[in-house]
C-alpha cells in the first residue's frame, strides 16, 4: 500500500483535499474538499443514495438540522455517555486520548504514572471529555438557550419518525435516510480524514418488528459488502469484527465493524448495529409523543426495533483512495495513476488537442468538449506535451482521454485512450456519447 505521506501529498497536490483554512496554518481537525475532492464525493453520495435509497423504495429520505436542542441530547444518553478517557500532560498542558498511549489503563488510575508521549512530562488523571459542540440559539447565551451540534445525524431520524409515519403511511420494514453533517470535539483528531471534528454521514434506520431484526441483520451486511465493491475499496483490505457487549455504543444490542487496512492499521470504516428500541423509547419518554407503529392489518400498537447501517464519507474517500493508488511502469516510464471507478471519478473524460498552435485542430476539439460536457464529466487540458497530459490525468483517475488530431480533420474519428492499460482505439466522433455512456452503466 502507498505511503501515507505520500497519498495526502497527492491529495493536496492535486485538489482533493486540502488542509482546513490553509493559510492561516490550518485548524486541527478540520479538511476541506478541493475541486476533485468535492466532485469524487458528490460522486460518492449519489452512488451511495442510489444504492440505498432509490434501489430500495422502503427507504425515505430525509435532511434534518444539525442544530438541535439539549432535550434531545439528553433523552438520547449523549450529554451523559458522549464522551472519551482524556489524560492531560501536567507540563505541556497537551491532551491525549486514553487509547492513544502504550499502555494505558481503562479507568481511573491509582498509582501507576503514565508519560506524554511528546515531552516524556507526567500525565494527569484519566477524566471523562464530551465530545459534543454546545452553543446558544439567539441573543443571550442563557441555558434555556442551550443547542448542540449533532455529533451524529441519527437523532434527526428518531425524532422524525412520526412525521415519516404520518405523511409517508409506510409499513414495516421500512427505513429512514440522509447524508449529512455531524461535529465531534474530539480530543486528538489525527490520521488525516481518519478522525475529524466535521465530517459527513451516510446512514440509513431501518425499522423491523423485533423477531425480525436478525434477518434484516444479515441483508444489511450482505448489502454494505456490495457497496464496497461498487465503490470501488479492495475487499481484500475490509474485514468484519463483531464488536464485544463491554465495548458497543449504549443502546446497542449487536454491532458489526467493517475495518479497513489503513496505513496506520486497521480500523473501523463502516458500522452495522442493531439498536434495538432504545432511542423511540427514549424520545418517547421525554417528549410525551406517541411513537407508535400501528400494525395496518391487526391493529396492534408497538415500537419498532433499529437496525442501523453507518457509513462515513471521509472514511470512504480515503479508503476508496487508497484502493484506487497505483505505480507502475507504461511505455518504459514509471507513473501514478488513481483506479478509480468511473462511475465516481471526479473527471470521466479529458479532451486535448493534439497541438495547441494549429486553430483548425483547437476548434474542433472545442467542438468535441462542448458536445461532451453537457453528458459526462469532462475536462479541457491543452498544456505541454501529451505524455504530460496523459500523466496528469492518470494522476488523478481520469478513465478516458480524447485526443483530436490530423487524422480527425479528414474522418472525423478520435483516439481514446484507456487509463489502466493505456490502450487506444479511434472512435467516431458522433458515437463517443454513447461509447462513454456505455462504459459508465
Amino acid at each position: 500500500m502507498v505511503m501515507f505521506d505520500t497519498l495526502v501529498s497527492l491529495a493536496k497536490r492535486r485538489g482533493f483535499v486540502f488542509p482546513g483554512s490553509d493559510i492561516y496554518g490550518g485548524l486541527a481537525g478540520t479538511w476541506d474538499l478541493g475541486p476533485l475532492g468535492a466532485e469524487l464525493a458528490h460522486n460518492i453520495k449519489n452512488l451511495w443514495w442510489d444504492h440505498f435509497v432509490k434501489k430500495h423504495p422502503e427507504n425515505y429520505g430525509l435532511a434534518s438540522s444539525i442544530l438541535m436542542p439539549e432535550a434531545v441530547w439528553s433523552a438520547s444518553g449523549h450529554l451523559d455517555g458522549f464522551s472519551d478517557p482524556m489524560e492531560e500532560c501536567k507540563k505541556c498542558k497537551k491532551r491525549w486520548r486514553v487509547d492513544e498511549i502504550q499502555g494505558r489503563p481503562t479507568s481511573k488510575r491509582t498509582s501507576d504514572v503514565q508519560i506524554c508521549p511528546e515531552c516524556k512530562g507526567e500525565l494527569g488523571e484519566v477524566r471523562q471529555f464530551n465530545l459534543m459542540f454546545k452553543t446558544h440559539a439567539g441573543a443571550v447565551a442563557a441555558d434555556e438557550n442551550a443547542v448542540y451540534l449533532r455529533p451524529e445525524i441519527a437523532q434527526g431520524m428518531f425524532v422524525h419518525f412520526k412525521n415519516v409515519l404520518d405523511t409517508m403511511r409506510p409499513t414495516l420494514p421500512f427505513g429512514i435516510a440522509q447524508i449529512g453533517k455531524a461535529f465531534r470535539n474530539e480530543i486528538a483528531p489525527r490520521d488525516f480524514l481518519f478522525r475529524a471534528r466535521e465530517f459527513d454521514l451516510m446512514e440509513f434506520e431501518y425499522f423491523v418488528r423485533e423477531s425480525e431484526w436478525e434477518e434484516h441483520f444479515e441483508k444489511w451486511r450482505k448489502e454494505m459488502w456490495a457497496w464496497v465493491e461498487k465503490v470501488g475499496i479492495t475487499k481484500d483490505l475490509v474485514h468484519e469484527l463483531e464488536v464485544p457487549k463491554e465495548d458497543r455504543a449504549h443502546y446497542s444490542k449487536r454491532t458489526i465493524d467493517f475495518e479497513f487496512d489503513f496505513p496506520f492499521g486497521r480500523n473501523e470504516l463502516y458500522g452495522l448495529a442493531y439498536r434495538g428500541d432504545h432511542d423511540l423509547v427514549e424520545h418517547a419518554k421525554h417528549s410525551g409523543a406517541d411513537l407508535r407503529y400501528t400494525d395496518p392489518v391487526s391493529g396492534e400498537k408497538f415500537l419498532p426495533h433499529v437496525v442501523e447501517p453507518t457509513f462515513g464519507l471521509g472514511r470512504t474517500v480515503l479508503a476508496v483512495l487508497l484502493s484506487a493508488y497505483c505505480e507502475d511502469e507504461l511505455g518504459g516510464e514509471k507513473r501514478v495513476l488513481l483506479k478509480l471507478d468511473p462511475k465516481i471519478a471526479p473527471v470521466k473524460v479529458a479532451v486535448f488537442p493534439l497541438v495547441s498552435n494549429k486553430e483548425n485542430i483547437v476548434a474542433k476539439a472545442r467542438e468535441v468538449f462542448e458536445m461532451l460536457v453537457p453528458q459526462i464529466e469532462t475536462r479541457w487540458d491543452d498544456i505541454g506535451n501529451i505524455g504530460k497530459r496523459y500523466r496528469r490525468q492518470d494522476e488523478i483517475g481520469t478513465p478516458w482521454c480524447v485526443t483530436i488530431d490530423y487524422q480527425t480533420l479528414e474522418d472525423d474519428t478520435v483516439t481514446v485512450r484507456d487509463r489502466d492499460t493505456g490502450n487506444q482505439e479511434r472512435v467516431s466522433v458522433k458515437e463517443l456519447v454513447s461509447y462513454f455512456q456505455e462504459r459508465l452503466k
